[in-house]
């Protein structure tokens, strides 16, 4: 049964990470961008997917070292109540977080705030890899990249730190990095037509509202079980 509500988990993240790929082309399209300069073709393709790959490494990354600290959490005095706490905490996102991919808030925005400072130092380093000459460097690019504010990785984030464990923590992050690749990987036409149809109001809605379903059904079972 945890298994399956684990898996239940994952594809939750999946879909936030694809739902939420306009954010993502709005957010990460200057970068893609830049990533493909003065490349094309076969070259193109090859360097898009090996930065994609250091981007979920990242996001493996910081799913795994969150993870870990739930698990350290578990030893500390009075770990129930915190991780209870945690829980709580991620539930209230996941809402929130569908209440801003259906178009009902844009609290999201102010998250991303957080992680300024922290990018202020990377940029440069990220900007000295291009143009990209190798399929090392863009890995390493990828690498930064998946450190660039986010308010919808810092929801995921969120999740990982009530995973319980870094295998579930890297696992959560990484099923929503997958979430976003269709839309960072087909930047041409084919990201047109998604973005059209994630456009869609009635898509928007159903999705978000997707989310706050499960969010608000997960925190009722939680209540049940007191």
């Amino acid at each position: 049964m945890f298994e399956q509500t684990f898996y239940l988990t994952l594809a939750a993240w999946w879909l936030a990470g694809f739902v939420g790929g306009i954010h993502c082309l709005g957010m990460c399209g200057g970068l893609t961008t830049a990533l493909g300069l003065n490349l094309a073709g076969k070259q193109q393709a090859v360097m898009l997917l090996a930065a994609n790959l250091g981007r979920l490494l990242s996001y493996t990354l910081i799913g795994g070292l969150l993870g870990g600290v739930s698990g350290v959490v578990a030893w500390l005095p009075r770990a129930a109540l915190l991780q209870t706490g945690l829980y709580l905490v991620s539930l209230l996102l996941i809402v929130l977080l569908g209440c801003y991919l259906a178009g009902w808030s844009g609290w999201l925005l102010r998250l991303e705030r957080l992680g300024g400072p922290l990018w202020q130092c990377l940029q440069p380093r990220f900007a000295a890899l291009l143009p990209l000459r190798s399929t090392g460097a863009a890995l390493l690019a990828g690498g930064l990249w998946g450190w660039l504010p986010c308010g919808l990785v810092y929801t995921a984030a969120t999740g990982a730190l009530t995973s319980g464990s870094s295998v579930r923590g890297g696992a959560i992050l990484l099923a929503f990095g997958l979430g976003t690749l269709p839309n960072l990987l087909l930047m041409g036409a084919a990201a047109g037509r998604l973005q059209r149809l994630r456009d869609k109001a009635w898509v928007r809605r159903l999705a978000g509202g997707g989310l706050v379903a499960y969010g608000l059904v997960a925190l009722g079972m939680w209540l049940m079980a007191r």
